[in-house]
């Protein structure tokens, strides 16, 4: 959860709190090994030519695979597999804004996680506590002007988690350079059903018939109650460990979106993988639905 800026192939900082040696992934491989000169190559040519590109204004990261990639590395908890994905999202961050990217939206928790063992649960919720926490205090976000904004059932979180949540937003209401939205207790079909209720309400407080409400109803008329309302729709949205289907994520934004699916599972991720898609979505001819 943090930012970046500039595009000359040179990863700006990340937050420090997270910039642990040991958070690296190791060589898997003696094959990954052989093969890394080649991939340093290629990610160079991919940081100079993306200058050029046609990027996404906004992009949405359906964050998965956390689990899986504690289990295949070995470690003692998915609560570690968690951990590796938190610290992760701070370096996608920092690619994506450092190519131009101003606007992210990553799903951090579904409504269907709170579904989970209780004791993975308890462990992630502290976890965005503590890493909503140190957005508030991060240098970095302030620095570079980053407007945090959180999106979901909020009222379903733990009060801790609520406190963080709000001194994060009202500590960056006022930054307009890049957004970072993130889901959390969020469903897509829940955020459609509170935009409608929310129309709805609205509609009564101002003393409006239903009939004239149906009669004057369209599109458009939802959008202001939408949870990202007042924001760009994603141009692209981003999947991660090889899962291809959107899962109820922005259901409504993204009627016009790209997807890009990749196979690593999300604490694995490298700027490499966040290079390829960019390029794919400059390769798409966008129709839009003409």
């Amino acid at each position: 959860m943090t930012t970046l800026e500039g595009s000359e192939g040179t990863e700006a900082p990340t937050v420090p709190a997270v910039t642990s040696p040991s958070t690296r992934t190791p060589w898997r491989s003696f094959k990954d090994f052989i093969k890394s000169p080649f991939y340093w190559f290629y990610q160079r040519r991919l940081e100079r030519d993306v200058r050029n590109w046609n990027l996404p204004k906004h992009i949405g990261f359906i964050m998965d695979g956390n689990r899986r990639f504690a289990r295949a590395s070995g470690l003692s908890s998915v609560s570690q597999g968690h951990e590796r994905g938190a610290e992760k999202l701070f370096d996608v961050l920092n690619w994506c804004y450092d190519c131009g990217v101003r606007v992210v939206t990553v799903w951090s928790f579904s409504l269907d996680n709170f579904h989970r063992d209780t004791s993975e649960v308890q462990s992630l919720l502290e976890l965005f506590e503590s890493k909503t926490r140190e957005l508030a205090d991060s240098d970095q976000v302030h620095e570079r002007q980053l407007r945090v904004r959180f999106l979901g059932q909020l009222d379903l979180l733990p009060e801790g988690l609520q406190k963080a949540i709000q001194e994060t937003e009202a500590a960056t209401a006022h930054y307009t350079n890049c957004q970072l939205n993130i889901a959390m207790a969020y469903g897509g079909r829940e955020e459609i059903t509170d935009a409608f209720r929310s129309f709805l309400k609205d509609q009564q407080r101002r003393g409006h018939a239903i009939e004239d409400v149906l009669q004057a109803f369209e599109e458009d008329s939802i959008e202001p109650y939408l949870y990202t309302s007042g924001q760009p729709e994603p141009d692209l949205i981003f999947r991660t460990s090889g899962e291809v289907r959107l899962s109820g994520f922005l259901l409504w934004q993204s009627a016009y979106s790209e997807f890009y699916f990749c196979d690593t599972n999300w604490p694995a991720l490298r700027r490499i993988d966040i290079l390829r898609a960019l390029r794919s979505y400059h390769e798409r001819h966008r129709r839009l639905g003409r």
